[in-house]
């Protein structure tokens, strides 16, 4: 029996898979014995952290990316006469958080080499309207491959559009601009707000939780303020003052809190983010460099590319995506062999609640052909050699057949 057929007796392989280390439950366990198990100082600590982390002003720790998404979009001023744009390649909350607020989603195609938001489709799209139409725009960096923000917000700052920029995975990815400066997905320069995951396959888990960043204070009290049902304790923002117990409900918002021990977790799991980062990018490059010029297996085009000449990538690799002509026969046979690929995603503008909204197959084309094609393959730090490897040979055997 050879190696690689013993490995597939064994573990199964996911396309995600979180690592908790000692280090991470000792974390929990302190604050599980501390005096506060929500709303208390690990939540303003992990904010900070994460603040810094990504280069932006402020941080909003919230229950999971969705309320994130759901917070901006109140923040902003969604409502039911408001317009926005987003990508149909993308989990479908990118677009719930605008419907949540009563306002209509449109989408622009993407770029097939990318599956990113194609800008110039975007550009179509505004100029085929009046301006003022459309109110916003929700890039997603999709499968940790940045948005260039700097030329959206160009297109953006045109049309008089606010930008969201879901970066949940992307944590540590960034792109150069024209100044070849680096610009850290989430940091603020080019979007109003930008959001991100800690769901378990995400590059930082803490079971489930989310974080809004933005450089705008004002947009920064919103969110803190709708985060907690709308309620505020602080003197200077109380209409009246009846002692130190009053407190004020002066909006209608959320109880989008995330606890203190799953902020500690996320406070320990930053402390390795880079670490992960760099793993995620050397699984990255043995990917690459199985598939290059094997006849049956495309690869995204990334921001790796761009960016060869200076020797570094800003790509975070959440995803590793190919694409296939037999899509559901790779699947299956991978499954075979316990290898639980999966697949980034159904274009949301297909799904019955969207196509309830007057949206129909055949809308965005490139989309659709991607969905056809696409599939993760195992993407996380623990991932080994060998079963990288096991991987790798189980699709060429399978698309030489």
């Amino acid at each position: 029996m050879t190696q690689h057929s013993e490995l597939s007796t064994q573990k199964p392989i996911p396309y995600g898979r979180q690592h908790i280390t000692e280090e991470d439950i000792a974390a929990v366990v302190e604050t599980l014995q501390s005096d506060f198990l929500t709303q208390g100082p690990k939540v303003a600590e992990f904010e900070q952290a994460f603040a810094h982390y990504v280069g932006a002003k402020y941080a909003v720790a919230v229950a999971n990316g969705t309320a994130a998404l759901h917070l901006c979009a109140m923040a902003l001023g969604v409502n039911e006469e408001s317009r926005v744009i987003t990508t149909p390649i993308t989990f479908v909350a990118s677009a719930n958080c605008v419907r949540y607020c009563g306002g209509t989603v449109e989408f622009a195609d993407i770029d097939p080499a990318t599956a990113l938001i194609d800008i110039e489709k975007v550009r179509q799209l505004l100029e085929s309207k009046p301006k003022g139409y459309f109110t916003g725009i929700i890039p997603v960096d999709f499968a940790g491959n940045p948005v260039n923000l700097e030329e959206l917000r160009k297109l953006a700052d045109e049309h008089g559009l606010w930008i969201i920029e879901d970066a949940c995975h992307a944590p540590g990815g960034y792109f150069i601009d024209s100044q070849g400066e680096k610009q850290l997905c989430g940091n603020g320069k080019y979007a109003d707000l930008a959001i991100f995951s800690f769901h378990p396959v995400k590059h930082i888990a803490t079971g489930e939780g989310g974080m809004v960043t933005t450089n705008d204070e004002e947009l920064y009290k919103k969110l803190l303020l709708y985060r907690t049902h709308g309620i505020t304790r602080d003197p200077e923002l109380l209409e009246e003052n009846h002692g130190g117990w009053y407190m004020e409900m002066q909006e209608l918002g959320y109880n989008y809190r995330i606890p203190d021990m799953l902020c500690a977790l996320g406070l320990s799991q930053l402390q390795r983010a880079d670490a992960g980062l760099t793993r995620r990018r050397e699984i990255a490059q043995v990917y690459d460099t199985a598939f290059a010029g094997f006849e049956g297996v495309e690869t995204l085009r990334t921001s790796a590319e761009a960016l060869a000449e200076q020797g570094h990538t800003g790509h975070a690799y959440h995803l590793y995506v190919i694409r296939v002509e037999d899509r559901k026969g790779l699947y299956d046979y991978l499954r075979q062999h316990n290898i639980f690929a999966q697949v980034h995603y159904i274009p949301a503008h297909t799904m019955p609640y969207y196509r309830s909204l007057g949206f129909k197959k055949g809308d965005y084309p490139e989309a659709e052909h991607y969905y056809s094609q696409c599939m993760s393959l195992p993407m996380y730090p623990t991932l080994t050699e060998e079963e990288q490897q096991f991987v790798i040979v189980k699709i060429k055997e399978f698309v030489r057949k």
